[in-house]
């Protein structure tokens, strides 16, 4: 009696086993990498009703913050990461990339070309595009009486302390370099010293440096001008359709956000399942009338809210890699920049 309790008490052990084994086996998870307030929390939670796939939602401040943390992870850890143009094109060269397995994401057709093919994918094989953008000047009228048309008007004196910037030091240095008639791409080193020195010239005329608030400034009455990413904008208008815009007159930058697959993604197929499940049409709308940025996904285009429209959208420049002696000259300027500041 007691030998049969004893094995009808390990047939049950091995059961118990076997379902805790299963059952972790079967649970699924998506590590996404991205920056803070990407997707309405409703996509988000469909996604993971529909799939049963745990979305852990991870974020970073800035794109280098992002590549560094992969490049130390050996591009493991995440599953998922969106980026900016020019650190995907990094993240790329660094090997830390998977090519995408289209057969598993049939919604690929839906994405609009003109937003493909950019110089760091240019056979579209790793990445999937999320969202496009321009930063702008954005100011308010009542409090600014007179017209603002471009960058060089930023250091116009009759602005003194009340200009929100951005705090991507790519892009305060890129617009500097484009009022000084260069490309946002400079790696003269020569050119960068002089970047620095604009920038110390520009320091009185700035309220705050903020990736995430300046917007707000502008709405608060804390600042009277702004410069803006599109989303950001996007949302300022929406608050306060009084508001101006102004597309520089010395050009404009583009910005281009992308979904990639790290190379060692514990959760691989979880990462394709999501990015099919954003491609769908209805999807898409929800993401791009939450996020204000342009909508890269061309079979939602007639459910997605318009937003600003551009004179010339891909005719202007798109951010790229400089090299490590250039970047160093524009990190130091942008310290020092931050310190005359405050």
């Amino acid at each position: 009696m007691k030998k049969k309790m004893s094995i009808a008490l390990g047939i049950m052990l091995m059961a118990v086993c076997l379902f805790v084994s299963c059952s972790k086996k079967d649970k699924q998870e998506l590590v996404l990498y991205t920056w803070e307030g990407m997707f309405p929390q409703e996509v988000l939670d469909d996604f993971a009703k529909e799939t049963g796939i745990k979305i852990i939602y991870s974020t970073f401040d800035t794109n280098e913050t992002m590549l560094e943390k992969l490049s130390q992870a050996d591009g493991g850890t995440y599953d998922l990461i969106i980026g900016d143009d020019y650190i995907v094109d990094a993240a790329i060269r660094k090997g830390l990339v998977q090519k995408l397995d289209k057969s598993r994401i049939p919604s690929f057709k839906n994405i609009n070309p003109l937003f493909q093919s950019f110089y760091f994918d240019t056979k579209n094989e790793y990445t999937v595009p999320h969202g496009a953008g321009i930063p702008v000047i954005v100011y308010d009228p009542s409090r600014v009486d007179w017209e603002i048309t471009g960058i060089k008007d930023l250091w116009d004196e009759r602005l003194r302390d009340s200009v929100a910037l951005t705090a991507n030091y790519r892009v305060i240095e890129g617009i500097t370099l484009m009022s000084m008639g260069r490309s946002l791409n400079e790696n003269d080193l020569e050119v960068l010293k002089e970047v620095g020195k604009k920038l110390i010239e520009l320091a009185p005329n700035v309220r705050l440096i903020d990736d995430s608030t300046s917007h707000l400034a502008l709405l608060n009455g804390e600042a009277s001008v702004a410069f803006l990413y599109t989303s950001q904008a996007t949302a300022a208008l929406n608050e306060n359709p009084n508001l101006k815009v102004v597309f520089p007159a010395e050009g404009l930058g583009v910005g281009v956000m992308d979904f990639f697959i790290p190379v060692k993604a514990p959760h691989s197929d979880a990462a394709h399942k999501f990015i099919e499940y954003i491609l769908k049409p209805d999807v898409s709308a929800q993401c791009f009338n939450f996020l204000g940025y342009y909508c890269t996904t061309k079979a939602a285009d007639s459910l997605v809210d318009p937003i600003l429209v551009p004179p010339s959208f891909f005719n202007g420049e798109i951010m790229q890699n400089i090299s490590l002696e250039a970047d160093e000259q524009q990190n130091k300027n942008w310290v020092e920049f931050k310190a005359a500041c405050n």
